[in-house]
């Protein structure tokens, strides 16, 4: 695989205490972390650690059940299910190796995609408890951002409303497999290829010791996903919440503020990798599908949420058609001067 060149970063570390006697002086570190970051971490904010490792847990109990069970509640058009190796990413071409279970808001999103409670208990009921408390940090986050993009406070809060039955959110549990460290780590083996989430914030939870998070901020990726550029590592730690820009805030700032590339590294030096079992959690703050995006000086036309949805999928899906056609063609070079699994599908959170 190519060497990676890594740089020190200092990622802004933003505090949520005091957060109504504190707001401005919370927006502003916000928005100072995303237009110069795309990245910062979050502390003080509501959620203690007993709370997320709970949440761990119930991720923990749901990936060691048989793939047989998982499969009842496979992965669907809603953007709700489980799925296995089925992620590819345009900047590899290839399967990240992993599984996911994705969970939305509302009876109608989730049809079909709980297990029945004898098959996990209680696993239905913390997971909502989780997205509660992660919706009611995420709406501290979007006050800032409405106001210092200079709209009115409730602005972002009323465009991801989970309480309607249109809303897109997820909550996203990852299991990201063990690998031997006395075995030499295959090529074309990716915990997760680089990419930018098309949502408005990424909260991503991680537990501590399980490291691979890698970031390259926008403003400084000069080469396609940031492959050829330098990248930061991002060591969990107890009680803190990494959070990206997406693509939607990005668009919805007029290009003020920047999403930003990020990847989970392949184990590959067993001195400093982890190859452990690797999990985190992962909440996506998207638009309810009628919202209308269009930022505060109109630089992009007017777009509801389903069609900004619509056309980041249709973005993924020609960025991988791109990479498939790079691959081929190479490899028939590669035959002709004589050099030497299926069901995959694309998704784009």
């Amino acid at each position: 695989m190519a060497q990676t060149e890594y740089t020190e970063r200092s990622i802004p570390r933003i505090s949520l205490r005091d957060f109504s006697s504190r707001i401005d002086a919370i927006t502003a570190s916000l928005v100072a972390a995303a237009e110069g970051d795309g990245f910062f971490t979050l502390v003080d904010h509501g959620i203690p650690p007993s709370a997320v490792e709970a949440q761990f847990a119930a991720a923990e109990r749901f990936f060691a059940l048989p793939d047989a069970v998982k499969a009842r509640v496979p992965f669907s058009h809603r953007n709700t299910g489980w799925e296995k190796r089925a992620q590819v990413r345009p900047s590899t071409g290839a399967a990240d190796q992993k599984e996911s279970y994705q969970m939305q808001w509302g009876d109608a999103a989730m049809a079909g995609a709980w297990l029945p409670e004898p098959a996990l208990p209680g696993f239905r009921a913390q997971c909502a408890a989780f997205m509660r408390a992660a919706q009611r940090v995420s709406e501290m986050l979007m006050l800032c951002f409405a106001r210092g993009l200079g709209f009115s406070d409730d602005y972002f809060v009323r465009a991801h409303d989970v309480s309607r039955p249109c809303a897109q959110s997820v909550l996203r549990l990852l299991h990201y497999f063990e690998l031997d460290p006395a075995t030499p780590t295959p090529d074309g083996y990716y915990r997760a290829g680089a990419h930018a989430d098309w949502d408005f914030v990424t909260l991503l939870f991680q537990r501590p010791g399980q490291s691979g998070l890698e970031i390259c901020p926008g403003r400084e990726a000069f080469t396609e996903f940031g492959l050829g550029d330098t990248w930061t590592k991002v060591e969990p730690a107890a009680g803190e919440i990494v959070c990206n820009i997406g693509d939607l805030l990005m668009t919805w700032s007029d290009d003020r503020f920047k999403s930003t590339f990020h990847r989970v590294k392949t184990p590959t030096d067993p001195a400093v990798d982890y190859y452990g079992p690797r999990y985190s959690i992962a909440y996506f703050n998207q638009p309810c599908t009628d919202c209308e995006i269009q930022g505060p000086l109109k630089k992009y036309p007017a777009v509801t949420g389903s069609q900004f949805t619509e056309a980041a999928m249709k973005r993924n899906f020609a960025a991988l058609e791109a990479t498939k056609k790079k691959a081929a063609a190479a490899a028939k070079v590669e035959r002709a001067e004589g050099g030497g699994g299926g069901g995959l599908v694309a998704a784009v959170s």
